[in-house]
C-alpha cells in the first residue's frame, strides 16, 4: 500500500484550480447507460473511483475512451444486464448503475455496494422509489435481481432527502411512463448537475435543487457534450489545508455559492476569505480561532464530507470546539490517529469536543476512508516533523494528484 511522507510546518501558498466533482461524475458516468448514445464527459477527475466506474461500463459492453481531461462513453452494444461483484464491492457509487440499467433495459442483476466504512448506508431508500415505479426487486444471497416491464411515474416521498436515492430516482424515472415527482429530494449541487446532464440529452427533469423534483418521462435521447461542475469538497480541503498551516490560497474554478457553510465556519476561526465569480481567496491568521459548534445537516447545510477536515484544522485552535455529526454513525474513525500527533479530542457518540493544542506532532497514522484520510494529511501539513500517512489508496478515490497539487502549494509531501 502507498503511503504520504510528509515533512509539516510549511505554509501552503500560491494558486490551484479544481478538478470536476466526483459525487458529480459517478451518477453521470451511469447515467450514460441510458441514452444508447454517445456521451462526452468535460473536466472529469482522474479518481480510482472515476476508474473503477469506466472499468464497469466497458465489462458491460460501452466502449469508453479518455482524451484531455475528458471521458467519451458509447453505451449502444451493452451486452449484460449483471454488474460483477468484484467492482460492486469496490465502490458506494456502483449503485447508481442501477436506475439506468432499469430504465433502459428493465433489469438489472448486481450485489450490494461497497465503499469507504463511515457507517451504515442502506439502499433500503433506493430500493423502495424503484418499487414505487414499478420495480419488481428480487434478493437472493447478496445479489439483487431488478425486473420491471413498464416503468410507470408515481409520486415518490423519500423518508430522508438521501442523495444516492434521489439521483436513482430520477435516472430510472427519465424513462418511466408519465410524470414521476420526488417529494423530499436531496437539494445537493451535484444533483443540479445530474439533472442538467439528462435534459442534455433529451430528458425532461425539473426542480432539482429544491425538495421536489418532477420528471417526465421520455423514450428517445440522442448526443451530448457535457462538463462536470467543480468539486465543492475538494475545494474546502484545500481551503481547510491552507487555515492549518497558516498559508495563503486562492482556487480557481470554484463555485462559491456551493462553499457557503463551508466558507462560513472557515470565516469563524479567523481566516480572510474573499469570492469571485468562479475563484476563493483565503488567507489564514497566525492563530486560529475555535468554533462553538460544527452541525452536519443535509445540503444546504454543512457537508459531512468537511466534518473530517474542520476537526483536524480545529485541533491547533484555541479554545475548545464541539462537532456534531448527524449523518454518519463513524466519521470519527480518524481520531485515534489524531490523538497520536497529540490531539485533544473527546468522542461521545455522534459528538467531538476539540480543545486545542499549541502544536501536532508527526507521527505514522493510517487512513480508514476518504475523508478521513484527506484530513490526516492536513494534519500532517501542520504538524511538526514527519506524519507516514498510509492506505492512501483511500484519499485516491476522491482527489485527483492530491500530493501534487499540494506541492505546487509549497508543501513537502512525497509518495512512498
Amino acid at each position: 500500500m502507498d503511503s504520504y511522507q510528509i515533512t509539516g510546518g510549511k505554509k501552503l501558498q500560491g494558486e490551484i484550480t479544481l478538478s470536476g466533482a466526483k459525487n458529480a461524475v459517478l451518477p453521470i458516468l451511469a447515467a450514460t447507460i441510458i441514452t444508447g448514445k454517445e456521451s462526452k464527459l468535460d473536466n472529469c477527475p482522474n479518481l480510482s473511483d472515476v476508474k473503477n466506474m469506466t472499468t464497469i461500463l466497458r465489462q458491460i459492453g460501452c466502449k469508453v475512451k479518455k482524451e484531455n481531461g475528458s471521458i467519451i462513453i458509447d453505451s449502444k452494444d451493452i451486452h449484460t444486464l449483471e454488474i460483477p461483484e468484484k467492482l460492486m464491492r469496490e465502490m458506494r457509487s456502483s449503485v447508481f448503475l442501477m436506475g439506468p440499467m432499469i430504465a433502459r433495459f428493465g433489469k438489472a442483476i448486481l450485489s450490494y455496494p461497497g465503499g469507504c466504512e463511515i457507517g451504515l448506508r442502506p439502499i433500503d431508500i433506493h430500493l423502495s422509489a424503484l418499487q414505487q415505479l414499478g420495480v419488481k426487486i428480487k434478493e437472493d444471497h447478496g445479489y439483487l435481481e431488478c425486473t420491471a416491464e413498464k416503468l410507470v411515474g408515481n409520486r415518490i416521498a423519500l423518508d430522508f432527502p438521501s442523495v444516492g436515492a434521489t439521483e436513482n430516482t430520477m435516472m430510472a424515472a427519465a424513462c418511466a411512463e408519465g410524470e414521476t415527482i420526488i417529494v423530499n429530494a436531496a437539494k445537493e449541487p451535484e444533483i443540479i448537475d445530474l439533472q442538467n446532464y439528462l435534459n442534455n440529452i433529451g430528458a425532461q427533469v425539473k426542480g432539482a435543487g429544491t425538495s421536489e423534483i418532477v420528471i417526465n418521462g421520455r423514450n428517445s435521447f440522442h448526443d451530448v457534450t457535457h462538463s462536470v461542475i467543480s468539486d465543492r469538497i475538494e475545494c474546502g480541503t484545500f481551503l481547510a489545508a491552507a487555515a492549518m498551516t497558516g498559508g495563503e490560497i486562492l482556487i480557481r474554478n470554484s463555485i462559491p455559492k456551493h462553499m457557503i457553510m463551508t466558507v462560513s465556519k472557515l470565516r469563524e476561526t479567523g481566516c480572510k476569505i474573499d469570492e469571485g465569480k468562479d475563484w476563493i481567496y483565503l488567507k489564514a491568521p497566525e492563530k486560529l480561532n475555535s468554533i462553538e459548534i460544527i452541525k452536519t445537516q443535509p445540503y444546504p447545510g454543512f457537508p459531512t464530507d468537511m466534518q473530517s477536515q474542520m476537526l483536524s484544522v480545529l485541533t491547533i485552535a484555541k479554545g475548545t470546539s464541539l462537532i456534531v455529526e448527524t449523518i454518519f454513525e463513524n466519521r470519527f474513525k480518524q481520531v485515534n490517529n489524531l490523538k497520536s500527533m497529540g490531539a485533544k479530542i473527546v468522542v461521545d457518540g455522534r459528538s467531538a469536543v476539540v480543545t486545542g493544542v499549541e502544536s501536532l506532532e508527526g507521527a505514522t497514522v493510517s487512513a480508514k476512508d476518504l475523508r478521513g484520510g484527506a484530513a490526516l494529511v492536513i494534519a500532517g501539513l501542520g504538524a511538526n516533523g514527519t506524519t507516514i500517512v498510509e492506505n492512501v489508496c483511500h484519499i485516491d478515490r476522491g482527489y485527483d494528484d492530491f500530493d501534487e497539487t499540494l506541492r505546487k502549494l509549497g508543501a513537502d509531501i512525497f509518495r512512498v
